[in-house]
């Protein structure tokens, strides 16, 4: 199933509580199990006005789904084609 990165514009990510970041993960983690096993959040990364989400699903659409049902902004959603890391040189 493909792998995508989305980008959501959030001014003030970075400043966001443990609290306030536990509410939006549960949010969405509810939301993803509403719409059952098709989608799935792996990880997302906090920068200072952002948040970068990983997803599997089987397509943007179910990703958007997601992304408006929940409310939360999808400024881009990328599919992820390979990854590399240093053991990539070798």
């Amino acid at each position: 199933m493909p792998k995508y990165i989305i980008e959501r514009e959030i001014p003030g990510a970075g400043k966001l509580s443990a609290d306030e970041l536990q509410g939006i993960s549960q949010k969405s983690c509810s939301i993803l199990s509403d719409m059952g096993t098709g989608i799935q959040w792996l990880e997302s990364y906090v920068t200072n006005d952002k948040l970068y989400c990983v997803y599997i699903a089987p397509d943007e659409k179910t990703v958007r789904q997601h992304a408006e049902t929940g409310g939360f902004p999808a400024n881009n959603i990328s599919e992820i084609k390979r990854m590399i890391d240093p053991t990539t040189a070798e």
